[in-house]
């Protein structure tokens, strides 16, 4: 490589292969111009050569509790703000804080904190998961402070966060969830199924109500039966649905990823990490709400009861996992990591593609699909080049 690592007022990443919205440009270039990528380049720009290299957009990730040893769900504002680079430094430019079950009130409190961070465009928005969920798929949560979803409690969250809440984890079929479901449609806001007990029928009930992601699809939920063909099957047939994967080894068998990618469509598929604090961290304990969770391995488990809690995962390794092991085409990862999330969130328009007026929030990959610099707005997270 050749060049500076400064971007300045107008700069050319020339030479890697560029993946944009209309297909891949082998050996193409990309012009950043101050925080947003321009469709031309002044006389003076400087020139940085990325042959042998991938250009895609910056990741989003729209389900996320935290990293770098720092949690969302618990944590100050700097210790949200230091999970948050963590995960940009993985490629990880848009994200959603993520909440856990918890009091009303506390959560109400944490939207307050998160509320702040999202208008100073540190994160992107607030996903609630809980407390509106079934307690027999209640994975990583507490089950004393499960409820069902009434709509004046989901309004009090949604008033909470003036604005920035994008998503609820819901479970439908319980009382009042449907009602959940067309209040958060009726705002602006996802409903996502998840932590749930539905069946087919039900399913599709909260689907025709509004609902239109599947939190973590698989996990957490009735498993595909042949008589009984529960949320999954709902989930994955239906066109209005985008369906969350979490592709860490851990969560999913290498099968059921190639099920949703074939039957959903690249373009109805969400990867998100569900991190928890010790992702880009390391083994030890830690706590996911008021739980006590113990990472060894890089896997993340409840310490009473030893249930998934969470995952350690980035998106960068989300997305060489996907293009290396499972074949996957690496527009259709692309489109899954960062265009997709982006829509449904409501930020298309500034980020998750490379065109230009957006803004200029990029990973670059190497051969091996190894992240070797990332930009945000204009500037390097990590650089491509050695000073």
């Amino acid at each position: 490589m050749s060049g500076s690592a400064h971007v300045g007022r107008s700069t050319v990443l020339s030479g890697a292969d560029v993946v944009l919205p209309t297909g891949t440009v082998k050996g193409g270039r990309l012009i950043v111009e101050g925080e947003r990528i321009a469709g031309s380049a002044r006389e003076d720009a400087a020139v940085i050569d990325l042959s042998g290299h991938w250009i895609v957009p910056g990741f989003v990730d729209m389900h996320n509790h935290g990293g770098g040893g720092a949690s969302f769900t618990s944590g100050t504002a700097e210790e949200v703000l230091k999970g948050v680079r963590t995960h940009r430094e993985h490629g990880t430019t848009t994200l959603v804080a993520s909440t856990v079950t918890g009091d009303l009130d506390e959560l109400a409190r944490r939207a307050g904190l998160l509320r702040e961070l999202t208008q100073q465009g540190d994160i992107a928005g607030i996903h609630f998961e809980g407390p509106f969920i079934n307690a027999c798929r209640k994975g990583a949560h507490k089950e004393d402070l499960l409820r069902d979803p009434d709509p004046a409690e989901v309004r009090k969250l949604i008033d909470a966060s003036h604005g920035t809440a994008r998503m609820f984890t819901l479970a439908t079929e319980l009382p009042g969830g449907l009602d959940s479901v067309r209040l958060l449609a009726e705002h602006g806001v996802i409903a996502a199924i998840g932590h749930t007990d539905s069946t087919y029928e039900q399913t599709l009930q909260a689907i025709d109500a509004g609902a239109t992601v599947a939190t973590h699809l698989y996990n957490a939920m009735p498993g595909l039966e042949h008589r009984a063909p529960g949320p999954i099957a709902a989930l994955l047939e239906d066109e209005r649905v985008t369906v969350e994967l979490i592709n860490d080894g851990t969560h999913l068998h290498p099968a059921m990823l190639e099920l949703a990618f074939h039957h959903a469509g690249a373009h109805r598929v969400a990867l998100i990490t569900d991190a928890m604090d010790a992702a880009g961290f390391g083994d030890g304990i830690y706590h996911l709400g008021p739980l006590e969770v113990e990472v060894k391995e890089g896997v993340a488990r409840l310490v009473e009861g030893g249930s998934i809690a969470g995952s350690t995962l980035t998106l960068d390794t989300a997305f060489k996992r996907s293009v290396t092991l499972d074949k996957l085409p690496v527009e259709s990862v692309v489109q899954a990591i960062s265009a997709n999330p982006a829509k449904l969130i409501g930020v298309y328009d500034q980020v998750g593609s490379l065109e230009p007026g957006k803004y200029a929030d990029l990973v670059v990959l190497d051969a091996a699909f190894d992240v070797k610099g990332v930009m945000r707005r204009g500037e390097w997270i990590t650089s491509p080049v050695k000073a």
